[in-house]
């Protein structure tokens, strides 16, 4: 295995101390959301990912949003908690790319594929997911931090309307960028042993 691929899915880690800065630029970004949407597989080559790539004011005023929301549904001591976090990790950081997945084409294989139609839901996620994971490591390989977080449902129809988004787009995740000024802590690792069975 070549070893700067496995430096980069080492590299990969949740961080939350982000900056207003890239190690990329803004056409970059782009060319790595580009990339992962034209090379990650998913089932029945559905290309049912979507991503919306917010920067500059678009981050900002996505967290604004987030942050709005919030306020809604939680309770008063919630909402400092999650405002601080918002603040001083994820809004502060140089961009954010959100994950949506089609449903419409979800909905299609599902007629069209009856035997399967329970399953294109699950696929769909494990979809999301590997764009996700792509994205993370091609970030972190640049040299910049990023965390997946979970904000919906709670913000999707403020989301949707702020940025005209398609109705049959469903919110996965969100995952704010940003050069990292600080290492994550170190996490604990299970023992492989266990984890996984080798035959020969």
């Amino acid at each position: 295995m070549n070893k700067a691929f496995k430096d980069a899915i080492v590299a990969r880690r949740s961080n939350y101390s982000l900056t207003n800065k890239s190690t990329l630029s803004d056409r970059e970004i782009e060319e790595l959301v580009d990339l992962a949407l034209q090379h990650v597989p998913s089932a029945f080559n559905s290309q049912s990912t979507r991503i919306v790539l917010l920067l500059n004011e678009h981050h900002q005023k996505f967290w604004n949003i987030v942050k709005q929301e919030l306020k809604k549904v939680a309770s008063e001591e919630g909402y400092l908690h999650a405002e601080a976090k918002i603040d001083h990790s994820l809004a502060s950081g140089y961009g954010t790319i959100l994950f949506f997945e089609d449903e419409r084409v979800v909905k299609g294989l599902q007629e069209n594929f009856v035997p399967y139609a329970d399953h294109f839901p699950k696929w769909a996620q494990q979809t999301s997911a590997m764009h996700q994971y792509v994205l993370w490591v091609g970030l972190a390989d640049a040299g910049l931090g990023a965390s997946i977080q979970h904000y919906n449902p709670v913000i999707d129809d403020a989301v949707r309307q702020e940025w005209n988004i398609d109705e049959n787009w469903t919110l996965i995740a969100q995952m704010p960028f940003g050069v990292a000024s600080a290492s994550p802590e170190e996490k604990p690792a299970q023992p492989l042993n266990g984890r996984i069975k080798v035959f020969k």
